[in-house]
């Protein structure tokens, strides 16, 4: 075995096909000892192949050391949100995690290949390369080339291996299947017109990298988890909002009532695993039920999800919660040590039940609440369907449904950050630093930036056998043209002064064209960038590039780039699977509008002093997507609270006056507001 990544690399392509089915292109084998390849793959085996994984016999892999992961069904949806397939998950984990090794680790999932779901054993696999140390320098493939299934209809698909069929067998150009603009249906729907947003391959492949990097139950409790929880997904909801408000459309309602009909259905004309089956459909105005599917052995009422959200009200209005021993739990964002209210409520939110502070009295509202609409087409298996996309982390945010639960979500965490005594003059103000100027460069052009389409390519044959030919993904996606921002910054102290630089976008205008006052334009303002600079007394010119942000990941590995890449060990190669889970980089700005949308950026000086927090063993430095993931086995590297300073309300007064709109905290010297336009060109980018 050539290295540690090669090794691992190919237990991902073709997840439906027997392990010892030719990877690579064809000259890739895994050679089970003992075991013969099935006819249908014997026949496509070359007899020299460049590169050859044996794989001995292993006294140490059976069925019944898989405990429950043998339950969900080969071909079938795993969903981590069911308790039961989150148990079989953890069991399959913890499975792998007893291995030693990249080869240990190849062998043992080698022999478990075929003898579970495939969606599992993906998981599984991913989920232990990113926690154990030895393999920090492996690197996942894209979902995109794995599933290829998830991200593109089966109508597409077929095409492609009808077109396959009839080809010359000797022909080596590839198919290109294209999808985009229309995505899964026609404007003749309103939302449909945000399909584009919704089915966009990157946001989908960030919330299945986020959620497998902070799941509930793994058995150990990351630095600030529940926070990063609510933040990361207020942060979904807020660019959904912007993006929506693009295109003339309301901004989302939450889910206030799971008694009346669902109005918007959803048909996602996707298969599962590359298997042909397909995901359950909604129609219009469906009425969610009670979950009765007796063969997960899954019951939820949707009165228990009214309970649970009535007592976490509850709590957040009296300001405390009850532990399961009875005693209060107070929740508070102020504390000097100990955990943050906003994390204990997450923690019992979500629910991860080993962390929640009453798993059994504040239940499990979130993880239910997508069960209940996963399965709301079918609650009692009386069509023997599958479930919907909601309940699938790599396919829940094509549903409109999603954000509606999520907002319904967030709603809860809102109510709670309002309860939070607004932040002082104080804690606001940085003293000695003052921005003069800031804004945004494109070119030789101040403050109008530009969005239109673009496209990326993917090998969909890394997936999908079509009969071993070669087959590309042509996916169509939103795209913003590169720019800078430049701020012009005073340091009036006489020694240097290192500080943390935060910039958010929020649009100015609401649905009805009027300027937005503080409160509601607060949880609008979109996290673009957080860094830190270290000001010389004086004048600074501080400049940077879009691609550069905290919160994106730059793009999605291929199998040909992980394949092409130098083996080794370096800083880059064991940062990078933890800091892949980011917003996508080309989905970083909103579409705006062809004539243009009124947009502002508001940018914020903090002391970094204040900011930094201690990581034993010295700080882990992470390239992309640090501010909705974190960072690898360290702290998270921002001591205030998430979101700051819009994650409460205003103080009444600020410098003596009133507090009314965001431009108000730009009397503070280190603040900053400034209007922009984004247009969107309806066009393919340069």
């Amino acid at each position: 075995m050539a290295n540690d990544q090669q090794g691992l690399l190919y237990l991902f392509e073709l997840p439906q096909e027997d392990i010892q089915a030719p990877r690579g292109g064809g000259p890739v084998l895994f050679k089970l000892e003992n075991e013969e390849a099935p006819p249908s793959v014997a026949t496509r085996v070359g007899v020299s192949p460049s590169v050859s994984m044996p794989v001995p016999v292993r006294d140490d892999v059976a069925l019944q050391d898989l405990g429950t992961a043998t339950s969900i069904h080969k071909g079938s949806a795993f969903s981590f949100f069911l308790a039961s397939q989150r148990k079989a998950a953890k069991d399959l984990c913890d499975f792998f995690m007893m291995t030693s090794g990249a080869e240990d680790l190849m062998q043992v999932a080698a022999r478990v290949h075929g003898k579970v779901n495939e969606t599992l054993f993906v998981y599984a696999i991913s989920f232990v390369i990113l926690r154990k140390k030895e393999l920090r320098s492996v690197r996942l493939p894209t979902m995109v080339e794995v599933f290829p299934s998830r991200f593109v209809p089966q109508e597409a698909l077929a095409k492609a291996q009808m077109q396959i069929n009839r080809m010359d067998p000797n022909q080596t150009e590839p198919v290109i299947i294209e999808h985009g603009l229309e995505f899964s249906g026609t404007h003749l729907k309103p939302e449909h017109r945000l399909s584009y947003w919704r089915e966009d391959y990157g946001i989908n492949v960030h919330h299945w990298h986020w959620h497998l990097i902070y799941r509930p139950g793994i058995g150990f409790d990351r630095d600030r988890k529940g926070e990063l929880f609510y933040y990361m997904h207020q942060q979904v909801i807020a660019r959904y909002d912007i993006e929506r408000l693009c295109l003339g459309l309301p901004r989302v309602e939450k889910l206030d009532n799971c008694r009346i009909p669902i109005k918007d259905g959803y048909f996602p004309k996707l298969t599962i695993s590359n298997s042909g089956r397909q995901w359950g459909s909604r129609q219009d105005n469906t009425l969610p039920k009670d979950l009765r599917r007796r063969e997960l052995g899954e019951f939820v009422d949707i009165t228990d999800m009214d309970i649970w959200r009535s007592r976490l009200l509850d709590a957040i209005l009296q300001g405390f919660m009850i532990d399961c021993n009875g005693d209060k739990v107070p929740l508070r964002d102020d504390v000097t040590s100990g955990k943050r209210g906003i994390e204990i409520l997450s923690e019992a939110l979500e629910a991860d039940a080993e962390l929640s502070v009453n798993f059994p009295y504040y239940g499990d509202l979130h993880n239910r609440g997508h069960d209940i609409l996963a399965f709301s087409h079918d609650p009692d298996n009386a069509h023997k369907e599958e479930m919907g996309v909601v309940g699938d982390l790599a396919t829940s945010l094509r549903d409109p449904v999603f954000f509606l639960l999520h907002k319904l979500v967030d709603d809860l965490f809102q109510e709670y950050k309002v309860t939070q005594p607004p932040y002082t003059e104080a804690e606001l103000f940085l003293p000695g630093v003052r921005i003069e100027r800031a804004g945004v460069v494109r070119g030789n052009e101040a403050n109008v930036l530009l969005t239109g389409w673009n496209t990326r390519e993917f090998e969909a044959s890394r997936g999908i056998d079509f009969n071993g030919k070669p087959v590309i993904l042509r996916l169509t996606h939103l795209d913003p043209k590169p720019f800078e921002y430049h701020m012009q910054i005073y340091n009036d102290l006489r020694e240097p002064k290192e500080v943390t630089v935060r910039i958010f976008l929020a649009p100015k205008f609401n649905g009805q064209e009027e300027e937005m006052g503080f409160m509601e334009q607060r949880i609008l303002w979109s996290e673009m960038d957080k860094f830190t600079v270290n000001l010389k007394p004086g004048k600074n010119h501080v400049v940077r590039s879009s691609k550069e942000s905290s919160i994106t990941n730059l793009e999605e590995l291929t199998f040909k780039d992980l394949e092409n890449s130098v083996p080794g060990n370096t800083s880059e190669q064991v940062a990078f699977n933890f800091c892949g889970c980011g917003w996508p980089q080309h989905m970083l700005l909103p579409r705006g509008r062809p004539e243009g949308m009124a947009l502002q950026l508001f940018f914020m000086l903090t002391d970094y002093a204040q900011d930094k927090v201690s990581n034993p063993g010295g700080v882990r430095r992470c390239a992309n997507g640090v501010s909705f993931c974190g960072m690898q086995d360290a702290k998270y590297p921002d001591a205030r609270p998430m979101g700051f300073p819009f994650d409460r309300s205003p103080a009444p007064l600020l410098q003596g006056l009133p507090v009314n709109t965001t431009a108000d905290y730009a009397r503070l010297g280190n603040a900053f507001i400034h209007d922009i336009t984004i247009r969107f060109l309806g066009e393919k980018l340069n």
